[in-house]
């Protein structure tokens, strides 16, 4: 089950498609955080939100929030992904241990090895204020994001 509207988002430490270490909490007391959860890189669906999402960074980052996004590639995949379609948000790996920090968000799909798409918006006191899951094949959209953080 994922985590619910009202709770304290789990703590996490991964690498983004730099190699650098990205923790969720370095962002409490500063920034919102949408943290959004995706199968695999340079697949259809999920290269189409992670563009939609490049196009419309500023409706992010206007509003105080820094997008991170986590999927189960490693990061060399990431970074190679991240460069082939002008990503310039964090893209985080949750490779090793292979889904931890989707476990710990109750959005990672046991049979298929992977993240579903599943979205949280998170204050900066560190609270899940919005949150959407959607099955593998289902795209996210990009308003329902804005109108939560405008709830800030």
């Amino acid at each position: 089950m994922a985590i619910q509207v009202g709770e304290k988002a789990p703590d996490f430490e991964l690498k983004d498609n730099h190699g650098r270490a990205v923790k969720l909490s370095d962002f409490r007391g500063h920034q919102n955080v949408v943290l959004l959860f995706y199968p695999f890189a340079f697949t259809g669906v999920c290269t189409g939100e992670l563009c939609e999402l490049r196009d419309n960074l500023p409706e992010f980052s206007d509003r105080d929030t820094q997008l991170l996004a986590v999927s189960n590639d490693s990061i060399h995949t990431l970074r190679v992904f991240a460069e082939q379609e002008g990503l310039e948000y964090p893209l985080l790996s949750d490779f090793w241990p292979h889904g931890e920090t989707s476990r710990a968000y109750g959005v990672f799909d046991e049979d298929k090895g992977c993240a579903v798409r599943g979205t949280f918006v998170i204050d900066k006191e560190g609270v899940v204020r919005w949150t959407v899951v959607n099955g593998l094949p289902d795209a996210r959209d990009l308003n329902e994001y804005v109108k939560a953080l405008d709830t800030l």
